[in-house]
C-alpha cells in the first residue's frame, strides 16, 4: 500500500481548488483544542491558551478591581484597585471638603451636608431677600431682638462701644459733649482744658 502523504494543493482540470502552500498558520496561533492544516497539509492541533492578543493592552494592576484578574501584554495581572462601593461623606462647615478616596465607586455613593447643619438652613434663620442653597429667607431681622441704648463718655483714646451682655445690638449711642473749661491763670492769660 502506498504511503499516505499530506496533500497541500489540489488542481483539477487546470483549476486550483485548494492551495495551502502559502498559509502561515502554526499550532501556537490556533486556540488550544482546535485543529487545522498547516502549509504542508499536515493536521495541527492548537496550543494557544488565550483568545485575544493583549500585546497592546495598557491596564495596570492598580486600575483593575482588587481580586479580579486580566491579561495585559501576555501576562496575567491581579487587580489592586480598592472597591469603595457606595462611598459616602458629609460636609459640616462652610469651607468643608470631602476627599473622594482612590478606587472604584459603584455610582450610588453620595456626599451631603451634615444633618445637624442642614436642619439649620430654614427660612426663619435666613434674612429676608437672601437665598441659601435654594432656601429663601423670611427673617425680618427683628425676631428676638434686644436692642440697647448706651451713653458713652468721650476719651482722648479710641473707644469701642458694644452692647452689654444680653443685648443683640445697639439701637442708639449717645456721646456726651467733650468737656471744655476756661480759667484765668497766674500769668495773666486763660488756660483752656479740653476733655481733662
Amino acid at each position: 500500500m502506498p504511503e499516505v502523504k499530506n496533500i497541500n494543493k489540489v488542481i483539477y482540470g487546470g483549476k486550483t481548488l485548494i492551495d495551502l502552500t502559502a498559509d502561515t498558520v502554526t499550532a501556537d496561533k490556533i486556540l488550544e483544542g482546535f485543529t487545522a492544516h498547516d502549509k504542508s497539509g499536515a493536521t495541527i492541533t492548537g496550543t494557544c491558551s488565550f483568545d485575544a492578543d493583549t500585546s497592546d493592552a495598557t491596564a495596570a494592576a492598580s486600575e483593575v478591581l482588587k481580586g479580579k484578574t486580566a491579561y495585559v501584554r501576555g501576562s496575567k495581572v491581579t487587580g489592586t484597585m480598592p472597591d469603595n462601593a457606595a462611598v459616602a461623606g458629609t460636609i459640616s462647615v462652610k469651607d468643608g471638603e470631602y476627599t473622594v478616596p482612590q478606587g472604584y465607586h459603584d455610582g450610588s455613593g453620595k456626599v451631603t451636608i451634615d444633618a445637624t447643619e442642614k436642619s439649620k438652613i430654614i427660612p426663619a434663620n435666613i434674612r429676608e431677600g437672601i437665598t441659601i442653597l435654594g432656601v429663601e429667607g423670611e427673617m425680618s431681622g427683628t425676631e428676638d431682638a434686644k436692642p440697647q441704648a448706651k451713653t458713652a463718655t468721650p476719651s482722648v483714646s479710641e473707644q469701642v462701644v458694644l452692647p452689654d451682655e444680653g443685648y443683640n445690638y445697639l439701637s442708639q449711642v449717645t456721646i456726651a459733649a467733650i468737656p471744655y473749661e476756661e480759667a484765668e491763670n497766674s500769668a495773666g492769660g486763660t488756660t483752656v482744658t479740653i476733655a481733662g
